[in-house]
């Protein structure tokens, strides 16, 4: 328990530091320049598209003819826009998510190694190519278990429980491989796995409950138009952060949990036996004589017989 506290303070303290809200804020640098790059390319193609899809619907036309018989005007100049930016905002999004993602992550572990574990050997257990087929295996793992529990979420208890318990699974597989990547070797790794797995999966059910917060604020935006430019950007942000902080949480605590068994194993490995070398201390030539003792065996000359 004073691991897992120990690494949430710290992981909520980095998040207060320059760098990481510099990282928080990337996706939404990448949005909008994702946003005014396609725009300018293909906006008026899009929105011309969007229109044609919009007059071509028979049922949507009679919806717009009655709109406009109580004097709203050209409904559909205005709905074209705004479902091209309905329909583009979740990949862009979903892009520049991903994408943060994958810089984020590398970067967060660095930061936290070099400020706090310098000294820690990086033995390379994990490489890129076995990070990515890690993730893909507990990906698909986490999504065969989501499809054979969705008929238990018909019980109202399991389906609070259920899926936050899958997707927490999931989050600690994929995070603490890569929080642990770059330091811990292979058996170093899974010993870890082993012990702190209730940890671990703590961990990551918080933060899986923390990562549903951006999807109300995402979903007030939609409800409320007329805010979506305002609230769909914040949550992205908050989005970002609560990742930084996952990462940030389960860095500090792998990397702690990894210096403790390191030293637990240096502490346990059988020393060498200490040499022993007999010294013999010679009388110094300015030492004062010392008289000799009669021996306590010795027989006495007084009151001895001839």
């Amino acid at each position: 328990m004073g691991l897992l506290l120990d690494s949430f303070w710290r992981a909520a303290a980095y998040c207060l530091r320059p760098r990481v809200m510099v990282l928080s804020l990337l996706p939404l640098l990448l949005m909008v320049a994702l946003s005014l790059g396609l725009g300018y390319f293909y906006w008026d193609a899009a929105v011309l598209g969007m229109r044609s899809l919009l007059d071509a619907s028979t049922l949507l036309t009679s919806v717009w003819s009655w709109l406009q018989g109580w004097g709203l005007g050209d409904v559909t100049a205005v709905m074209a826009p705004l479902m091209v930016v309905l329909a583009v905002a979740p990949l862009l999004v979903v892009v520049s998510l991903l994408v943060v993602a994958v810089l984020m992550t590398p970067t967060l572990v660095t930061m936290v190694a070099e400020r706090r574990f310098p000294n820690l050997e990086r033995k390379k257990g994990g490489s890129f190519i076995t990070s990515v087929a890690w993730s893909l295996g507990s990906t698909l793992l986490a999504l065969v278990a989501l499809v054979v529990s969705i008929p238990l979420w018909l019980v109202p208890p399991l389906v609070l429980i259920l899926p936050p318990l899958i997707w927490g699974w999931l989050t600690y597989r994929v995070m603490v491989f890569d929080a642990l990547a770059d330091h811990a070797s292979k058996e170093e790794r899974q010993e870890i796995f082993r012990r702190h797995r209730s940890s671990l999966l703590g961990i990551g059910i918080v933060t899986g409950y923390l990562g549903a917060a951006p999807s109300i604020v995402w979903a007030s935006g939609v409800v409320f138009a007329a805010a979506f430019f305002v609230l769909v950007p914040l949550a992205i942000w908050i989005y970002t952060l609560v990742f930084a902080f996952s990462s940030l949480w389960f860095t500090h605590y792998g990397l702690a949990a990894l210096q403790r068994l390191r030293a637990e194993s240096a502490g346990l490995a059988p020393a060498a036996p200490p040499v022993v070398v007999d010294v013999i201390e010679l009388p110094s030539a300015t030492a004062p004589p010392v008289a000799a003792l009669p021996a306590a065996d010795a027989p006495s000359s007084k009151g001895s017989t001839p």
